[in-house]
């Protein structure tokens, strides 16, 4: 990879090696399969396996702190490609409350290659609220906000995507309102090259905005730092992700 996370760690065809004094997990993959339900076209073609994902990731020395601290450190990869008309993605989910703070978390994503969409809606209800599409390339940071539904989008389907994202070590996924639904409010489709947003009729209108990432400093994060490098030098910063109340007021009139 071009852009260094902050740790060692190679992405090769799917898979993750770690470095010396790196810390991870076997990758768990996700085939076109167990996402169909998420999907514009559920019987697309496209890879049988979409992505890689490794949960809890990190320096052997920083272990017992993101156990402290109820921090989790992940790592996806997608393969190049597409899934029938729309761009290879994740399901949409929102994030299951966690027991130790009472709050759906926030995730804090920082995309390492290829270019990403993260697109985020208020709420997996039939009025989806404000749906936002950022749009983020290598070293770009992307914050979702607590309890909104959310996927992970790639924007070129001739590379492959790679991302890391701070999570709550209590992590979870309800995916049941989205699946209802036939996926989130927005699905993105390839037309004519280029990538185009088309209204999920099983939503009540909404409208998207397409954007580059915010600016976080509110929130003690800085642009142009890996994200995990921030966490290196100051822990503090990133224990809004495992306790959301810490920035209550700001989660209010969130804008990613």
């Amino acid at each position: 990879m071009k852009f260094d996370p902050g740790f060692s760690i190679q992405v090769d065809r799917m898979e993750f090696r770690y470095g010396q004094g790196v810390f991870g997990p076997v990758p768990e993959k996700r085939t076109r399969d167990s996402i169909r339900g998420s999907l514009r076209d559920p019987d697309c073609s496209g890879p049988e396996i979409v992505y890689s994902i490794v949960m809890d990731i990190g320096k052997e020395e920083h272990r017992e702190e993101l156990q402290k601290r109820m921090l989790l450190y992940g790592a996806v990869t997608y393969a190049a490609g597409r899934l029938g008309d729309e761009p290879v993605r994740s399901q949409g989910h929102v994030h299951r409350v966690s027991s130790h703070s009472n709050w759906s978390p926030p995730e804090l994503y920082e995309i390492w290659t290829g270019t990403a969409y993260i697109y985020m809606q208020e709420r997996a209800a039939d009025h989806p609220g404000r749906c936002y599409a950022v749009c983020a390339k290598p070293g770009d940071i992307v914050l979702v906000p607590p309890g909104w539904a959310h996927a992970t989008i790639s924007a070129d389907p001739s590379e492959p995507l790679t991302f890391g994202a701070w999570c709550d070590r209590e992590y979870g996924f309800e995916y049941d309102e989205v699946r209802k639904r036939k996926g989130l409010a927005w699905y993105p489709v390839i037309q004519d090259g280029g990538l185009v947003w088309l209204r999920n009729e099983h939503y009540e209108k909404s409208e998207l905005v397409v954007k580059p990432p915010g600016n976080y400093e509110r929130f003690g994060i800085r642009a142009g730092t890996p994200i995990y490098r921030q966490f290196e030098e100051n822990p503090d910063c990133v224990q809004f992700i495992s306790k959301p109340g810490m920035k209550a007021e700001l989660w209010e009139h969130f804008i990613p």
